[in-house]
């Protein structure tokens, strides 16, 4: 009763709000390869090397959760970010921003 007690308002804050989902399995789904890679030992020698794998794993699972296929996006994007040379031009290569392309599954 005591840990109910405690954490009483997060629980309010999320019965206040009917979006939010009951289960976070999609955000565990969505982290599991990188789990995987970091146990590997994948590119994480030192926090650089964690951050660029970070940045990897969080560019494919949004590009995921938007419908695209990774592959397809990560191809195009390395070709078109030489001449992004706008603010607009990099929003223009997000995952989300990908939605109307060839890229969908």
């Amino acid at each position: 009763m005591t840990y109910l007690s405690n954490q009483w308002d997060k629980l309010m804050v999320y019965c206040s709000n009917g979006e939010l989902n009951i289960s976070n399995i999609l955000a565990e789904n969505a982290i599991r390869p990188f789990v995987i890679g970091r146990k590997a030992g994948l590119f994480s020698d030192s926090p650089k090397g964690a951050q660029a794998s970070a940045i990897h794993y969080s560019l494919i699972e949004t590009a995921k959760a938007n419908g695209i296929e990774p592959y397809a996006y990560l191809t195009q994007v390395l070709k078109a970010l030489p001449y992004a040379d706008t603010v607009e031009k990099i929003e223009a290569l997000l995952p989300w921003n990908f939605k109307n392309q060839n890229f969908a599954r």
